[in-house]
């Protein structure tokens, strides 16, 4: 069920496999050995057994696969399995990027979010983005390990058992029997996922990302990452802070919150998007909902609850249920650039009946990779399994969160956490409620990022909050800051839409600056809302 809309910028798509567009799958992936994540959290990252990873030279060349830009190059480097035993096996990073023009003062590192989400397949598409930073960057990205090309983690068969187990009210009414299910689906996916699955998870990534700055040959990395990109980033520079050279965060991640807090901070960003995506439909005579934003909320939750209790027939067939229209509308409202497309969805559903428009927001498909071993190698574009996205989104997830809840205690907090969601938000909240069984019945994750990513002695960096952000809230932004310590600047951007590089001029241009000149901000400086053209206080 990876998600897929053309008309969303490549910053924004990727954005969306991770904090909210795949709620529904919310549940039941493996997460990392708990013991081995401490292990490779507080081993030492030089030695002996790390000499041949951190000695080799990336080999380019043109990137093989359907629809990839001439000018793109492809390559890979090699890291651990598993750092605490680096003299064991092996796994290949996919790594692409478009060469420096002139003159390259090195790289910059790009991750777009997720986390899921395939950089290398990201910077094909959407690489006009970025293209600024080639005046004096070689731009690189990568498929971190477990996703894309990077031997993907999978589900099988067991991620529509996950679907199934965590759609309608089951999770409330009968939950003994849904964690039962999950905690079957989840063995499944630990055989579907290969050896690559104890050993996923941020801090394992962030290593992996110093092994590439050494083979790129940069002496310090040049980073930017949006929404999960940004959590990534910040256990980078705590784990090698000396190592960090202009790095952005945009669309800051949390680094403290559960995932039960993590999901009601995004039911109320959605319902807040939602509200003014309402507010500006009904100033259109085209506005299915009339001209009235507090009816138009009221027709909305009405919509929601008739086809949860009596689904549409959807265009492949299926049923259309109201969770599978809140699906499609969080994922439409990442960007206000989707209203006006958001707007005719919503008016083909009300008027003909036609869930085609909204399905466009949360289209896709799965397909069931050939159990077995998986190799070092990397995995061939057209065998990546569909459900990759939603796989390593959970997986990652789970690897980095310490919180296990027994089955009592999750049976008795449902009824209070439900009235939480639901005042949170009446549209979004029970869609996302089912992320607080994501990883039960797992090993524990990383204590790591929760205890040890703060107060970090780096070169300053930059991070970008957007206050309309429906996936990472602005307040996110300033926590982070202040738990980073001094050596964070952050960057007020008073617009709409999850991230702010790919709608705002203004932060474009900020954010390239800092990162082609060393030119920083202002901490706490701003960007104004913008449509068409740019503005900054």
């Amino acid at each position: 069920m990876q998600a897929k809309v053309e008309t969303r910028p490549s910053v924004r798509r990727c954005a969306v496999g991770g904090a909210l567009g795949l709620a529904l799958l919310g549940a039941g992936l493996p997460a990392a050995n708990a013991a081995t994540v401490a292990t490779t959290a507080t081993t030492r990252d030089a030695g002996p057994g790390m000499s041949r990873f951190y000695d080799q030279k990336v080999t380019w060349s043109a990137c093989e696969g359907t629809d990839m830009p001439k000018d793109l190059q492809c390559g890979k480097v090699t890291v651990p399995l598993d750092y605490a035993r680096p003299e064991g096996r092996t796994l290949d990073v996919a790594l692409a990027r478009y060469r420096a023009t002139g003159d390259s003062r090195g790289s910059v590192l790009l991750n777009f979010g997720g986390p899921g989400g395939s950089g290398v397949s990201e910077l094909a598409m959407g690489g006009k983005e970025f293209m600024h930073l080639t005046n004096g960057y070689d731009v690189v990205t990568f498929d971190p390990r477990g996703v894309g090309r990077s031997s993907p983690v999978s589900c099988g068969p067991a991620t529509m058992k996950i679907m199934e187990a965590t759609d309608g009210d089951g999770g409330l009414t009968d939950p003994e029997d849904v964690l039962k299910r999950l905690r079957d689906a989840a063995a499944e996916c630990a055989k579907y996922s290969g050896p690559v699955l104890p050993h996923i998870g941020t801090v394992d990534a962030a290593r992996d990302m110093e092994v590439m700055r050494r083979a790129l040959g940069d002496d310090r990395l040049n980073y930017l990452g949006f929404s999960y990109g940004t959590r990534l980033g910040a256990v980078y520079a705590a784990r090698f802070p000396d190592k960090v050279g202009r790095m952005v965060l945009d669309g800051v991640d949390t680094l403290t919150e559960p995932l039960t807090e993590q999901g009601l901070a995004g039911a109320r960003g959605q319902q807040t998007a939602l509200e003014n995506f309402l507010d500006w439909c009904v100033e259109d005579i085209a506005c299915p909902f009339g001209r009235d934003a507090r009816a138009a909320r009221d027709q909305v939750e009405r919509l929601v609850a008739s086809l949860d209790s009596d689904p549409v027939p959807s265009a492949f067939g299926e049923p259309f249920t109201g969770q599978d229209m809140v699906g499609a509308i969080g994922q439409a409202l990442y960007s206000r650039e989707l209203w006006p497309s958001l707007e005719r969805a919503l008016a083909q559903l009300l008027e003909d009946g036609d869930t085609r428009g909204l399905q466009g927001f949360s289209s896709g498909g799965v397909t069931f990779p050939v159990r077995g071993d998986k190799g070092a190698g990397l995995t061939d574009e057209e065998d990546v399994p569909m459900d990759n996205l939603p796989a390593a989104l959970m997986a990652i997830n789970c690897a980095d969160d310490p919180d296990r809840p027994t089955a009592a205690q999750v049976t008795a907090s449902l009824g209070r956490l439900r009235a939480r969601y639901e005042e949170a938000s009446p549209v979004f909240g029970r869609y996302r409620l089912n992320q607080v069984l994501m990883c039960y019945g797992r090993p524990k994750g990383t204590d790591y990022i929760r205890d040890d990513v703060k107060d970090l002695d780096t070169a300053r960096m930059l991070l970008v909050g957007t206050r309309g952000d429906p996936a990472t809230p602005y307040r996110w932004t300033t926590e982070t800051a202040g738990r980073l310590g001094p050596s964070a600047v952050v960057l007020d951007n008073r617009g709409e839409g999850h991230t702010g590089y790919a709608s705002s001029e203004c932060v474009h241009r900020k954010v390239d600056d800092f990162l082609l000149y060393g030119s920083l901000p202002p901490d706490g400086s701003s960007c104004g809302p913008e449509s068409a053209g740019t503005g900054s206080d």
